[in-house]
């Protein structure tokens, strides 16, 4: 088939915000998403979930499109979204809202990586309000949380930013870069977003 008779990809959700967008990731994704990865793998692989002796999770591009296949399927049994973050026409890093619990917990958590370069530029703040307003006005979340490693000052700021509630240190959360690692919980209510959506709407995406 001529390329210019070949059915675009469309990307199955897409989020905006005020200076980004956040969208599922497909194929066409993989350059600029490996640039990103290769030049910030010192500064990313050592907040990254993995158990110890395990290799390094796979970078090539079928890895890659096995994962945006696997976050596909995810988004269409509800139990996760995970989105590329879109900065001035640029890949700039990922959000995802994932380990979706319904039932009687209505839960999710938020996880977030950016491009080194781009570290403290305010796009993840945005990206979170973003996921935050989907999580509870979209899909009727009642609670949603961040698990950060207390020395990861950076992450740390991104939610104090945001004003997430502080639920206290859960020892041994979390198996980071091969060790256990503790892990402080932030987490905001559907009550609370209630009350604090309208000012995080107009400070970070600019609108009421």
């Amino acid at each position: 088939m001529s390329p210019s008779l070949r059915t675009p990809v469309v990307r199955s959700l897409e989020l905006p915000g005020w200076r980004i967008r956040l969208a599922t990731l497909i194929e066409s994704d993989y350059e600029a998403w490996l640039a990103v990865r290769t030049r910030c793998r010192s500064w990313l692989v050592p907040w990254e979930p993995r158990s110890k002796g395990a290799p390094l999770a796979p970078e090539d591009g079928a890895s890659f499109s096995a994962r945006c296949g696997m976050r596909e399927r995810e988004r269409q049994l509800g139990s996760g979204f995970g989105f590329g973050i879109f900065a001035e026409g640029r890949f700039a890093g990922e959000i995802t809202l994932s380990s979706i619990q319904r039932g009687p917990f209505q839960n999710g958590s938020i996880g977030y990586w950016i491009d080194e370069e781009l570290a403290g530029t305010g796009l993840i703040p945005e990206a979170v309000v973003v996921v935050l307003q989907f999580a509870f006005e979209t899909l009727r979340l009642h609670r949603v949380e961040v698990a950060i490693i207390p020395r990861n000052e950076a992450s740390r700021r991104v939610v104090e930013k945001l004003g997430l509630r502080n639920e206290g240190v859960a020892l041994g959360f979390l198996e980071i870069n091969g060790e256990w690692e503790d892990h402080v919980r932030y987490a905001m209510t559907a009550e609370e977003w209630a009350v604090r959506g309208p000012e995080l709407r107009v400070a970070w995406l600019k609108r009421s």
